[in-house]
């Protein structure tokens, strides 16, 4: 193998990891705000979401074409949003836990950006 295809696969690797972490980051999190009764259907929304995002990469990565590769990280950048979104509800009515939805968005913000740039890139090549 090249330099240039291990760079390729250590990304990967390293960004399946990422999205992991993060949905075991929202997971603990939804966890912490279920003790109130107005976060409940909220915090289920934004398990569905958050971690449909890393499962469509994994997914995707194993698609037997590009045009299907495409579409599961379509779907990802689709929930990647989505989750953005319960995670601003969250933090509105969740003044307590706003550090740490502030994290969750940094990082489902720039999740989001490189799962863009993998669409394009791919649509691209």
């Amino acid at each position: 193998m090249n330099l240039e295809s291990n760079k390729k696969q250590q990304f990967k690797i390293e960004f399946k990891k990422r999205c992991f972490y993060f949905s075991l980051k929202v997971l603990k999190l939804c966890d912490k705000l279920r003790t109130k009764s107005l976060n409940w259907s909220l915090v289920d929304q934004l398990i569905r979401s958050g971690t449909s995002i890393g499962a469509n990469v994994v997914e995707g990565g194993n698609s037997s074409s590009r045009k299907e590769f495409i579409n599961f990280f379509q779907i990802s950048l689709k929930s990647a949003s989505e989750t953005l979104y319960w995670l601003e509800l969250l933090k509105e009515i969740n003044n307590n836990s706003s550090a740490e939805i502030d994290s969750l968005i940094k990082e489902c913000t720039e999740i989001k950006k490189i799962i863009s740039t993998i669409i394009l890139n791919t649509k691209n090549s």
